[in-house]
């Protein structure tokens, strides 16, 4: 099990350093290019740099609030059950 752990956690980590490389050539390097040069050709128009990491931070965002919305929710009805089991 711990060899997996490790397997997985660096197959995480090296994605991770590949998004981030990605995305910093992306959205910091590419205006320093003359936009006739070939490197612009493997990146998408510089306003999608801006838009996909906002549309992911309010999917995040949303997703954190239901869950812990939901965690809230069953907690007061098992809080309730708990009451009323004990008043009967």
């Amino acid at each position: 099990m711990g060899t997996s752990d490790k397997l997985l956690g660096g197959s995480m980590l090296l994605a991770a350093a590949v998004v981030f490389t990605y995305y910093t050539t992306w959205a910091m390097l590419l205006p320093f290019f003359d936009p006739s040069s070939e490197i612009h050709a493997f990146f998408p128009s510089r306003e999608w740099a801006v838009r996909i990491p906002a549309f992911l931070l309010v999917v995040g965002l949303s997703a954190i609030g239901m869950f812990v919305g939901s965690t809230i929710a069953r907690e007061q009805r098992k809080r309730a059950k708990q009451a009323r089991s004990r008043t009967a």
